[in-house]
């Protein structure tokens, strides 16, 4: 995909400073009170382009240009595709050479040594605007090197999106596995819609996948940090997933590209899938002839429970060779005190890491003019959202587990037949063993 390079230049301004002046506040200021005096500087910026249009127009045009002239700081930002950052990043990681800053999807935890103890950032940010919530401290921190490696600005919420009409149809609920089983089922015999729920190794799969996992009481690693996907509640979890994708799914949700649930749904092939609200803001603009009876709601409960990992991870990681780290440290805390127009550009989907930021989230959530009935349900969701290494901290582990899609092949290897439950979870626990070893003989855990 294409770059979109934004270039703003501007007039510096010292950094502000609200309320009770801590010592990372100290800190923060002292950085922009010996900027104050150099010559103009250049920030460059590594960003997603945004699912929502609106949100990169808002970024690009107002946020920046205004932050830019405020600050006497050329800022560049270069908008790549969703799976180039973490490549792009991964590369300058390598060179010691690129951007300043870089707006990864999930914590960066495996390039840790690369960047830059964001302490005195994160805790300007706290004495801001309060407590960040636990999924972004947990995707920000690593309690083994007690480093704040980068700072967790916002996330997108996962929730399931269906069609409230078919599954009224069927009178079942969507709100537990047992339910989704059932009904979808129900609604794949009688209307030949089925749910999709990806099982490919890629960002949906993954996530979506853990969320069952988490809800089965199972987990890639347990609170310490130490390897436990073999454990009973993930072959449950395996064998009650194998059922439903007989019952109620495709095959081809296998080998499904990232977009793919959203397609299913907007084409009306399907009746139900776990995504972020991307899916109801594309049939509003789009008036597909179903757009009113769509619905969302919160993940479905299981056994243990309802979690699921946040589908972005929204953060902020400065490079230890990083030409303007003043500016970009600067940058992060006072982009996070944006955040109440960036939730309205983004339509919802960038939720704040730092909700004391926003003067009144649930009144923000309850007032959108197009379906307030349907968004409400995002003032509930956070309660159901942990970070991607939870019971524990997102750390170099389970970002590379993540990245290697070690979970929807061994859900893939069960519901195809080409290994027993057991068999599946057996060969994924020894990989994720393995790749835990190596990091915390690396010091990392």
């Amino acid at each position: 995909m294409k770059n979109e390079t934004v270039t703003i230049p501007g007039r510096r301004a010292f950094l502000r400073r609200a309320g009770r002046v801590s010592v990372a506040a100290a800190a923060v200021s002292a950085i922009a009170s010996n900027r104050a005096s150099a010559q103009p500087e250049t920030l460059r910026i590594l960003r997603w382009k945004h699912f929502v249009p609106a949100y990169d127009s808002w970024f690009n045009d107002t946020f920046i240009r205004e932050w830019g002239a405020k600050n006497n700081v050329e800022v560049i930002v270069d908008n790549v595709g969703l799976g180039e950052v973490g490549k792009l990043a991964a590369a300058e990681a390598q060179a010691e050479s690129g951007h300043d800053l870089v707006l990864y999807l999930s914590p960066p935890a495996s390039l840790e040594s690369k960047l830059i103890d964001h302490r005195e950032v994160f805790e300007e940010c706290e004495n801001r605007y309060g407590k960040a919530i636990e999924l972004a401290r947990r995707g920000s921190y690593n309690p083994k090197t007690d480093n704040y490696y980068a700072v967790c600005e916002s996330y997108a919420p996962t929730v399931i999106s269906y069609r409230r009409d078919l599954w009224d149809n069927v009178a079942i609920d969507p709100t537990d596995w047992e339910a989704v089983r059932k009904g979808g089922s129900r609604i794949k015999l009688l209307h030949e819609k089925p749910v999709g729920i990806s099982l490919a190794a890629k960002h949906n799969g993954e996530h979506s996948l853990r969320a069952l996992l988490y809800s089965f009481g199972a987990a890639i690693q347990d609170e310490s940090g130490a390897a436990a996907l073999k454990s009973p509640a993930t072959l449950d979890a395996l064998q009650f997933w194998s059922a439903f994708y007989q019952e109620a799914m495709l095959p081809e949700v296998t080998q499904w590209d990232p977009p793919a649930n959203n397609r299913f749904i907007l084409s009306d092939e399907g009746s139900l899938t776990i995504d972020t609200i991307s899916i109801a803001r594309s049939a509003e603009k789009t008036g597909v002839e179903f757009e009113p009876s769509l619905a969302l709601a919160p993940v479905p409960e299981g056994p243990a429970g309802r979690k699921a990992p946040v589908f972005g991870a929204y953060t902020y990681g400065i490079w230890k060779f990083a030409k303007n780290i003043d500016a970009a440290k600067q940058f992060i805390v006072d982009s996070i005190g944006a955040t109440t127009p960036a939730l309205q550009a983004s339509g919802f989907q960038n939720m704040p890491g730092f909700p004391g930021a926003v003067d009144n989230l649930s009144s923000t959530l309850n007032g959108d003019p197009s379906r307030p009935e349907r968004y409400s349900v995002l003032n509930s969701v956070p309660e159901t959202m942990v970070n991607i290494g939870f019971p524990g901290y997102a750390n170099a582990a389970t970002d590379e587990v993540m990245a290697s899609g070690i979970i929807s092949k061994m859900f893939t290897a069960t519901v195809t037949g080409q290994s027993t439950a057991e068999q599946a979870m057996d060969a994924a626990h020894t990989e994720v063993a393995g790749i835990f070893d190596k990091w915390r003989e690396r010091g990392m855990l």
